[in-house]
């Protein structure tokens, strides 16, 4: 028996223990980098309990982002397509980004757990009910998928903001050096790279500005790609242009 594995057995531990040690495992650090050897560590057992009561790694991911899943409601399915999905992803966001590493686990998954499928059922009616036709599903992903990746990126900006004031300092002056003499360049250093460099309220408060305008622009850019048609049913430039081939 080492330092890691401080017992040999598990008395008290359930499953249910072990997929909250994990959930509190992620809040503080990322799904991505924690080990079975960390969460065992967290819960005072030997590794082997974790494998006993729940499984390997992939078990407990899926464990973990199945809870997150659940906290997030679908919205009115009298709202507008456009309403319907900015409802779902200025709710499901912050809820996911709780979390970090589970916005990459979904990009890397798809909706693959029971705890998807009411938003997944919901979103591809709205859409369908909108005219979308065989579209939906792609839009879906589109819409879906682009938020999740915003999350992501932040989740794992957020790694790297304990790199310290000397390493933010030192990225500032060598962006300085970099775009000496251009206004444009400086205007970007001093509105949208410092602010995340530092970290902290702006970072967090300049993430959420972003993400809100990632997902107001998607749903705008699809607004304006897919056109309805007199049937109603929303045709795609990439739908025409393969229609047109020989």
């Amino acid at each position: 028996m080492t330092a890691t594995d401080p017992v040999p057995f598990h008395v008290g531990i359930t499953p249910e223990r072990v997929v909250d040690a994990a959930e509190e495992l992620t809040r503080d650090t990322h799904l991505m980098t924690w080990s079975i050897r960390d969460l065992a560590g967290r819960l005072g057992i030997a590794a082997s309990g974790v494998y006993h009561h729940v499984g390997g790694k992939d078990s407990l991911c899926r464990e973990v982002v199945e809870r997150v899943l659940a906290r997030i409601e679908v919205p009115d399915l009298q709202l507008t397509w456009q309403e319907w999905f900015r409802t779902l992803l200025f709710q499901a966001g912050p809820v996911v980004a709780e979390y970090p590493g589970v916005a990459k686990w979904m990009l890397m998954h798809g909706p693959t757990l029971p705890a998807a499928l009411p938003v997944l059922e919901a979103g591809m009616s709205i859409l369908g009910a909108s005219g979308f036709g065989e579209r939906a599903a792609f839009t879906y992903a589109v819409l879906l998928n682009n938020a999740m990746l915003t999350i992501s990126m932040g989740d794992d900006r957020l790694q790297h903001e304990g790199d310290g004031p000397r390493d933010h300092a030192t990225m500032m002056t060598e962006f300085a050096e970099m775009t000496a003499g251009s206004a444009p360049a400086k205007a970007m250093g001093r509105e949208l790279i410092q602010p995340f460099a530092e970290g902290g309220d702006a970072a967090e408060q300049l993430r959420w500005e972003y993400y809100r305008s990632a997902v107001n622009i998607t749903i705008a850019g699809i607004e304006v790609t897919s056109t309805p048609s007199d049937e109603g049913v929303h045709e795609w430039p990439g739908d025409v242009a393969a229609d047109s081939r020989p």
